[in-house]
């Protein structure tokens, strides 16, 4: 069966270049997605505008009584759209490219899913009145979107053949530990958040009924767990003499976690100013790129062999006639 798709991929074929830099662009679009949506909640903007889909009852775009937060909630909305467009060049390259990659064009429509998803759980977080809970949802939502965008990315620059560990397979479980427990400190910045500053709006905005300093308490205690785990793990890698690719990773994302630690302190001691808490937000999803980095340096994967054509049968000799 003939699909648009099918009828691009025969007059259409994108180098490997092209097809590394289009997963590359869905991937910093899922990060300036996040740091978006953080400047949303940090100028007061998350009711700007009161419903969803449209921006009010009458009203597709934002009205001129509902000011600049309006301007900015909608600005956010209209940029899922530039997302939608990474994602689709990233889907649209992996489908046309040659060989075509089945995997690679489903880690693509992936993203696509999860975005569309994350689209709606926005939208259920302007309807219930920026619940807390929702919020922390959709930040995870974003951040498994940027979970997907990573290993499109990834797979884009090693081939479709058989996995092949690099690593003894408990170094690879440790490096699947240091994921858990990053994205552990992730979903506590989300909980941090929900009970303390920025709410989102001027309104009224239900809070997260717990302490704020017992939980950014929480939230450090997993900063010193993660970043003495990930020193861990540079160690280890350098006595085995794992991949150079793995521990220039794994030392990236310990200068990530300092620094981020450090942002996060600074913000706590004062009084948690807007401009620290998006770099803090920014630091998280190069936080989470980094250490999903780590498992993937641990293999190789080379490219799938193709299949060998098929050899035409050999034909009995003819006998000679004999005069």
């Amino acid at each position: 069966m003939r699909t648009p798709f099918s009828l691009l991929a025969e007059r259409w074929h994108p180098s490997a270049a092209v097809v590394r830099r289009a997963a590359l662009s869905a991937l910093v679009m899922s990060v300036f997605i996040v740091v978006t949506g953080g400047a949303v909640r940090l100028t007061g903007s998350g009711l700007g505008c009161r419903t969803w889909p449209t921006c009010t009852a009458d009203s597709v775009t934002p009205t001129p009584a509902m000011g600049v937060h309006g301007v900015i909630e909608f600005t956010n909305r209209m940029l899922t759209y530039v997302l939608c467009a990474a994602v689709g060049w990233a889907i649209l390259a992996a489908r046309c490219a040659r060989p075509w990659r089945r995997s690679l064009t489903r880690l693509g429509w992936a993203q696509f899913w999860v975005v569309m998803s994350n689209a709606v759980l926005g939208g259920i977080t302007v309807l219930t009145g920026l619940n807390p809970y929702m919020v922390a949802v959709h930040m995870i939502a974003a951040m498994a979107l940027i979970w997907v965008a990573v290993a499109t990315w990834e797979r884009s620059k090693e081939g479709d053949g058989p996995v092949r560990p690099a690593v003894a397979r408990p170094l690879q479980q440790l490096a699947y530990v240091l994921v858990g427990v990053t994205g552990v400190l992730i979903a506590m910045g989300t909980l941090v958040t929900g009970a303390g500053h920025h709410p989102g709006d001027s309104s009224d905005v239900y809070r997260i009924p717990l302490n704020y300093d017992r939980l950014a308490q929480l939230h450090a205690d997993f900063v010193f767990i993660t970043v003495g785990l990930s020193l861990a793990v540079i160690f280890v890698l350098a006595a085995v003499k794992a991949p150079p690719a793995a521990r220039a990773r794994a030392r990236e994302l310990f200068v990530v976690l300092l620094v981020q630690g450090v942002i996060g302190f600074v913000q706590y001691f004062t009084d948690v100013p807007e401009l620290l808490v998006g770099v803090h937000m920014l630091g998280a999803a190069l936080t989470w790129i980094a250490v999903l980095r780590i498992p993937l340096a641990l293999r190789t994967r080379d490219a799938a062999e193709e299949p060998a054509a098929a050899l035409p049968a050999p034909q009995a000799p003819q006998e000679t006639a004999t005069v």
